[in-house]
Order: structure tokens, then C-alpha cells, then sequence
């Protein structure tokens, strides 16, 4: 008996009158690779595992194997621990005020993972209060650091007021960095941006700024020419 899937001119024309079926099709390896491409999608939320929450990944793994539970289970843990982390490190976004019976608690036992900046400061010195100011703003800005302060004399008893502002910058309860006086700021015209700059390159935080902020430069000639209008000579000097 003829093949009816054999390529002849005779079941050509027998295929066309539809006497015989038409000639099966065969697969090709190409066509096995877009099939299995085809299951694994059907199988796959449009959320990816990265980005479901607890809830969805354990909706998900009714959809799953035994052969894939166990390591299901192990990312299912791991992003549990990722995600309490996150929680626990965001905790903070203010400044708090410590006294010294604070100290070892708040500094000392901060936490595995945890950066503390701790500014000494008095409020009658002007510096001092703006670099509060940037502080309430960077702790807002990065939640998971943790922004403290204390006035000098509540905090450390008989430190000079030429020290202040003073900086300590510690991580996991080890002292990393300190910045001590006025000059290390810079004075007045200390900006935000210059601040954040400081602490990203301890490792404090990580800033999205580019380099570092450029410092206005005054010019102390054009200054006394331009009050020389109104003031004498005498005045400006």
C-alpha cells in the first residue's frame, strides 16, 4: 500500500480532491524549543519573583513542584529577610536628642549594619544650628542612618565651645570619623549638599549628588569697594 505521507505527485493530487488527509507535519527542533518556551511562560506571573510580595509568593507556590519547593522556599526566606531589613533600617528619619545616660545605648548598641552621626553642638552658636537644620534634612532623606544630637554640655562635660560644632560619625558602635571646630565646615556658608558630600565618602550614606558641591568664593576686595559707596574709606578698613 502506498505511504499517503510520502512526497509524490500522485498524493499531491489525491491531497487536493481531499480522497487522503493532508500530510502530517513534521517537528522540527525549532518548533520543540518555541513549545517549551510557550509552558515555562504560561507557568510565569507578569510579576517576577523580585518584585511579588509575601503574599503573592505564597500564592505562587500552589503553582509549583515538589522538585522546585525547597529552593522556592529558600528565596521565599531570603526575601522575608530582605525585606524586614529594609523595615529595620528605615526606622529612623530624625534627628533625636540624646543626653549622656543615652550614650552606650544609642551609639554603643546601635546595631549590626547601622551608621550614626552624632553632632555636639550648643544652640547659641549659629553654625551649630544650621548644621542641625541639615541634619533634620538628610535624616529625612536617608531613614536608614541614624541622625542623633546632644549639647556639648549635657553631653561631654567642659568641652570647649572653640570645638563646636563636632561630628562623630560611628558604625556598628566604632568611632569612623570625627570632624571637630568650625573650620573643618567651612562657617556659614556650609550647604546641605556640602554635608552630604562629607558623609558619603565615609560611607555613611550614599548620595545621588555627581562630585562634590563647588564653594562660593567671596571676593573680599570687590566686598569693601561695593560698601565703599555708602562708607569711608576709613570705614572699610
Amino acid at each position: 500500500m502506498q505511504d499517503p505521507n510520502a512526497d509524490t505527485e500522485w498524493n499531491d493530487v489525491l491531497r487536493a480532491k481531499g480522497i487522503i488527509p493532508p500530510k502530517e507535519k513534521e517537528v522540527s527542533e525549532d518548533d520543540i524549543v518555541n513549545i517549551m518556551e510557550s509552558t515555562i511562560q504560561s507557568k510565569t506571573t507578569e510579576k517576577s519573583l523580585d518584585e511579588m510580595t509575601l503574599d503573592e509568593l505564597n500564592e505562587k507556590e500552589d503553582d509549583i513542584d515538589e522538585e522546585e519547593e525547597r529552593i522556592f522556599e529558600a528565596y521565599r526566606r531570603q526575601r522575608m529577610a530582605e525585606m524586614q531589613q529594609a523595615q529595620r533600617r528605615a526606622r529612623y528619619g530624625e534627628v533625636k536628642e540624646i543626653s549622656k545616660a543615652d550614650y552606650v545605648t544609642e551609639v554603643n548598641k546601635a546595631g549590626d549594619g547601622v551608621w550614626v552621626v552624632l553632632h555636639i553642638y550648643k544652640q547659641s552658636i549659629p553654625l551649630c544650628k544650621l548644621i542641625n537644620q541639615h541634619l533634620s534634612a538628610l535624616a529625612q532623606k536617608f531613614p536608614d542612618v541614624k541622625f542623633l544630637k546632644s549639647i556639648s554640655s549635657v553631653c561631654i562635660p567642659n568641652y570647649p565651645d572653640k570645638n563646636l560644632p563636632t561630628m562623630f560619625i560611628y558604625y556598628e558602635g566604632d568611632l569612623k570619623k570625627q570632624h571637630v571646630g568650625p573650620l573643618v565646615f567651612g562657617g556659614m556658608n556650609f550647604k546641605q549638599d556640602e554635608l552630604e558630600w562629607m558623609l558619603s565618602e565615609v560611607g555613611v550614606l550614599k548620595t545621588d549628588l555627581e562630585g562634590p558641591p563647588k564653594k562660593e568664593i567671596h571676593d573680599v576686595m570687590e566686598s569693601a569697594l561695593r560698601r565703599g559707596d555708602d562708607e569711608s574709606d576709613e570705614d572699610d578698613w
